[in-house]
């Protein structure tokens, strides 16, 4: 089930809206946008209509959010980036903020999902460290405008103070391993444990910041970035 499926983002029949002119986000703007499933039918007095569906929809949603900031994207904002009216909109959502749970809900089962892989749970801490820290920059990069919207999260709404409660759940559950591969002494412990969890995370989570989909060997950057955090960059003074 998807995440907009389990937040409720589905009806019984596919959206339909005559095809137009697509409302385009901030000129410039270096948020990446995660490419809307459409396709088109034809209706029966010939013309070509556009069909969305739920995931479609939430893709846009996302980069508007991205784009603009939650708070200040409307409804009439994303109608008209889909290219459809508001009332077609709220065939499928009740309102934005049934968007915003859906792809913060989709970022973090992503992340969550890394903690119950079997090398998540199993072996020394700092195999289950680098395993995790491996696995967080695929899902970053594969769910990049999801994980990019929860990260930048404020907590001005329910669905927001939700998805830092449970960001603070996951920070806490990286924080602990650490602190484990320190008790083993697996790693340096001129350190205090929490430092070096807040450190590992904010290089993972930096990705968010200059990271685009085909630049660069994305290939090798997992394991890149487990290189770099277990060897460091720069040789000791």
């Amino acid at each position: 089930m998807t995440a907009a499926e389990s937040a409720g983002l589905t009806g019984p029949s596919a959206l339909t809206e005559p095809a137009g002119p697509t409302g385009s986000a901030v000129a410039g703007s270096a948020a990446v946008r995660p490419a809307p499933r459409t396709r088109r039918t034809r209706a029966g007095d010939g013309t070509r209509r556009r069909v969305y569906d739920a995931e479609s929809l939430l893709a846009v949603a996302v980069t508007e959010f991205n784009t603009r900031g939650y708070d200040a994207t409307s409804m009439e904002d994303l109608s008209r980036a889909a290219g459809i009216t508001k009332s077609s909109f709220y065939h499928h959502v009740s309102g934005k903020e049934e968007l915003l749970r859906a792809a913060l809900a989709r970022a973090l089962d992503g992340l969550f999902g890394i903690l119950d892989e079997p090398a998540a749970r199993e072996g020394t801490p700092l195999y289950r460290l680098q395993h995790i820290v491996y696995r967080q920059v695929e899902v970053l990069t594969s769910e990049l405008p999801y994980v990019t919207l929860l990260l930048r999260v404020r907590g001005n709404t329910d669905t927001e103070r939700w998805a830092l409660v449970r960001r603070r759940e996951f920070d806490a559950a990286i924080a602990t391993l650490v602190a484990d591969a320190l008790a083993a002494g697996q790693i340096r412990s001129d350190v205090e444990p929490a430092l070096a969890a807040r450190l590992l995370s904010g290089t993972v989570n930096s990705l968010i910041e200059w990271y685009r989909p085909g630049r660069g060997s994305a290939k090798s950057l997992p394991a890149d970035v487990v290189r770099v955090v277990s060897e460091g960059i720069l040789p000791p003074a």
